[in-house]
């Protein structure tokens, strides 16, 4: 006979997280009346190690937080910035809003496809950069908008992209 519990099987942290980041998260819930408020922080730091975070480290995370597995994933695919598969050294964010739409990014995406060699979602087989649309950059009056890393490019055009790729050799 099955017994079903909502007791979670506990998950040794140590070699998933770093002593660096269980003390950033520990820090970090801290600073909330809930533990599970620190989720978004907590992500973002482990992110920053190896540019995304995988399934063993997404369970160490929502036991520190004492947070379903389900509910850390929710907030984890909510964020278009949290990625949950390995990406490039440099991801490119491009903009497909209407204001960027309307000024070309269309074309702007398949130009930059063609010079990557890849479509969007995809990698270059390199490593060096991962390609994604975003909804929308805030930068609509400077259309149409990518992101590289923390980097925003505004009225980028398509003769411009060499010249903008080689910057993040």
């Amino acid at each position: 006979m099955m017994i079903l519990t909502d007791k979670k099987p506990r998950v040794n942290i140590e070699g998933i997280l770093t002593a660096e980041e269980i003390h950033e998260i520990q820090h970090h819930i801290e600073h909330y009346p809930y533990p599970r408020a620190a989720c978004l922080d907590a992500l973002k730091h482990v992110q920053r190690r190896n540019g995304w975070v995988d399934d063993a480290q997404m369970n160490a995370i929502a036991q520190m937080l004492s947070m379903s597995l389900a509910d850390l994933e929710g907030v984890a695919t909510f964020y278009n910035r949290i990625y949950r598969q390995p990406v490039g050294r440099h991801v490119i964010l491009l903009c497909d809003s209407i204001a960027c739409f309307l000024m070309g990014a269309e074309t702007l995406a398949e130009a930059f496809q063609r010079e990557l060699g890849i479509q969007y979602g995809q990698t270059t087989a390199d490593g060096r950069f991962t390609l994604l649309p975003i909804c929308c950059l805030g930068n609509c009056d400077k259309g149409p908008t990518l992101m590289i890393d923390e980097d925003t490019h505004g009225l980028v055009e398509v003769a411009s992209i060499k010249q903008l790729l080689e910057k993040y050799v």
